[in-house]
């Protein structure tokens, strides 16, 4: 459990100063996905939904406007806080926070109709305990629908994607491909129902902004960009500040009844 404890400290140590950043990301407070989760929560008003590394809360707050209550869960108290407050401000009342880690969920069994995660499974250590503990923690029938930036799979562009996000973020352990994705959701006993793939810019001064990254690291990612090859620049849509898009999944699955 070493490796575990070292990967969150560093984790915390990475979003706790950066929670108000996150909170007013226009990346993070708006774009397609969470129009589409707002959707598909409507079906469920009466639900207990937990938002699984919930970050500054934009998920939670889409969740709240459509659910009987949210637990916003997080491994950062200083984002819960921000959460806390920001809920508060939107006279959200049927938001809760509680903090802990993704792959040690401190809820009984069978306790939400719904569970969600948006831009966080890219940080988790295992990824596949993870996902086992969310089987647990639905209720018989509930749903699962994990939302993040998605490797092309490729692997050229794969190791690119993975490079720069780790340069920027030390805290960054791994983007998942589609398939990967499925076989996640397969594996931990849950039942794949849909996928859907989009594409996300990246503007780059408030990307590397966010995390704080330092200098050293903000110029190696810009010298390996410019390295990059022509596909990969293509693919990635590489403008001549940095900026790019990456692309991001939106799966759903659910636990038999």
């Amino acid at each position: 459990m070493t490796t575990t404890h070292s990967h969150h400290d560093n984790v915390e140590k990475q979003f706790g100063s950066q929670a108000s950043a996150y909170l007013s990301s226009a990346v993070h407070a708006s774009g397609r996905d969470l129009v589409r989760l707002g959707e598909r929560l409507a079906a469920f008003p009466d639900a207990h939904v937990l938002d699984l590394g919930c970050g500054a809360g934009h998920a939670s707050f889409t969740a709240a406007q459509h659910v009987g209550q949210v637990t916003a869960y997080d491994l950062s108290s200083q984002m819960l806080d921000v959460v806390a407050e920001a809920a508060k401000a939107k006279g959200l009342n049927n938001v809760t926070t509680r903090q802990g880690y993704a792959e040690s969920l401190p809820f009984e069994n069978a306790s939400f109709e719904v569970v969600i995660s948006r831009y966080s499974a890219h940080h988790w250590h295992d990824v596949g305990q993870a996902l086992r503990e969310v089987k647990r923690v639905l209720k018989p029938g509930g749903i699962f629908i994990i939302m993040d930036v998605m490797s092309p799979g490729h692997p050229v562009r794969n190791i690119w994607l993975q490079t720069v996000e780790a340069l920027r973020d030390t805290s960054h352990v791994q983007n998942y491909s589609s398939g990967e994705w499925l076989t996640f959701i397969t594996e931990a006993g849950l039942i794949s129902r849909s996928l859907i793939t989009d594409r996300l810019p990246l503007e780059f001064t408030s990307w590397i902004a966010r995390m704080r990254t330092p200098g050293a690291l903000t110029q190696a990612i810009r010298l390996y960009q410019e390295s990059a090859s022509a596909d990969v620049k293509a693919y990635f849509e590489l403008h001549g500040d940095g900026s790019f898009t990456s692309d991001t999944i939106m799966a759903e699955a659910h636990k038999a009844r």
